[in-house]
């Protein structure tokens, strides 16, 4: 059982090679359990940033517990200043479309202007967009998988703060997917991208406060760092035990179902099979107008794989989807039986394989599958039958990862 205490702050200044945290006491009458980084960093203003000019990195996804969003709670926040805002994917509130331009805007509410970063081919804030502010605080909901574009934007504004000299807050949320698990290899060099900007598994079981501490001192951003931790929040838990509201971080991701298999099924952008864009659950169900749903289904479970069934369904697609918009296609959906077991990329790439094996026809690639992997060797080894040995090397890779950035945990 939770303490109905948060501890008292940590707060300290030092050199951008360590990141201070901070994890002040909620505001009075404010109820027991997880408190996102956004209530402390709010009920407890470090000194040096009170009274500064704020530029916020944030959309629909960063509430507080009552669901009042980041840029409202700023906006009147009596020792600090909201100046700018910044937009990612999908928008300031989150309803654009993946890959779709955004426009430059003001917000409604509180008059503040809205930067795309996601307008351009360089998606970082250029210096005229920040010339007017003396903080970036980013606060951004992180969805455990690496092609997750916001942490991509979380590294290159990083970067600009670096350029400015200005400090760079994050206010951080639990991983919804828990902590505890990771998954997948790393991005290889030559294959970085903005759905892969740094070298970190498919799934890599850390906060966005602790990617943050990764990229800037592992990967030499060197910000001047400053964490703000969520308080009371244990690395085993999942987004349904800590009490926090539920907002969709995008407009395909609807569900803690959707997230969990997220890590793997986002694979499938990069084959001829939809990833469900369009249909009632993306990111849980695959489908194709050629796809034998029902034989795929029947070797997979007959498989077994852990914490994992398949069930053959029929798909409507929306029109305006990209993959076989307007069309009904025989699918499978993928149905979480034991989540703490289930391996979602390992799965999804077994999947891949198998409706492969069956319809060599029909299947076939698209260019963006290096990428979405982080290399060209899922491409390979599924095309030359060598799957299972790079899964092996991937598990490696992955338990590597996994001990070799315990010293960036903050939880």
């Amino acid at each position: 059982m939770r303490s109905s205490a948060v501890a008292p702050a940590l707060f300290a200044i030092a050199a951008c090679t360590h990141t201070p945290v901070s994890n002040s006491p909620p505001a009075p009458g404010v109820a027991s359990g997880v408190i996102p980084g956004i209530e402390v960093f709010l009920s407890d203003v470090p000194s040096r940033l009170r009274g500064k000019r704020v530029g916020l990195i944030t959309n629909q996804s960063a509430v507080d517990r009552s669901m009042t969003p980041d840029i409202d709670l700023i906006a009147k926040h009596k020792d600090l200043k909201l100046v700018a805002l910044f937009a990612p994917e999908h928008g300031i509130r989150g309803t654009v479309a993946a890959g779709a331009r955004i426009a430059d805007e003001v917000d409604s509410k509180t008059g503040v202007p809205v930067h795309s970063l996601y307008g351009s081919e360089d998606r970082g804030p250029t210096p005229e967009m920040l010339k007017d502010v003396d903080v970036l605080v980013y606060d951004l909901q992180e969805v455990g998988g690496r092609t997750w574009t916001y942490v991509s934007t979380m590294a290159l504004t990083m970067q600009a703060a670096k350029k400015k000299g200005i400090p760079f807050v994050v206010l951080d949320r639990p991983n919804p997917i828990g902590g505890e698990i990771v998954e997948g290899a790393l991005v290889e060099p030559k294959f970085k991208s903005f759905v892969g900007f740094y070298p970190i598994p498919a799934r890599h079981g850390m906060t966005v406060g602790e990617l943050a501490k990764l990229f800037n001192e592992r990967h030499e951003i060197g910000s001047d760092l400053i964490v703000i931790k969520t308080s009371n929040w244990r690395r085993s838990e999942w987004q349904d035990q800590t009490g926090l509201p539920w907002t969709n971080p995008s407009p395909n991701l609807r569900s803690l179902a959707a997230l969990t298999s997220y890590p793997g099924t986002v694979y499938f952008e990069g084959t001829n099979l939809t990833e469900g864009r369009g249909t009632d659950r993306p990111f849980e169900q695959i489908g194709a107008p050629w796809l034998n749903a029902k034989e795929v289904v029947r070797v997979m479970n007959d498989r077994k794989l852990p914490g994992i069934q398949f069930e053959a369904v029929t798909l409507p697609i929306e029109p305006t989807a990209a993959k076989y918009g307007g069309l009904t296609v025989p699918g499978i959906r993928f149905v979480i039986t034991d989540r703490q077991a289930y391996r979602p990329v390992r799965t999804a790439l077994i999947l891949i394989d198998e409706i492969r094996r069956q319809h060599p026809s029909d299947f076939t690639w698209r260019p963006s599958i290096d990428r979405l992997t982080g290399s060209d060797k899922v491409r390979l080894a599924i095309e030359s039958g060598q799957l299972p040995s790079l899964l092996a090397e991937w598990d490696r890779q992955a338990a590597e990862f996994k001990t070799g950035s315990r010293q960036f945990l903050l939880y």
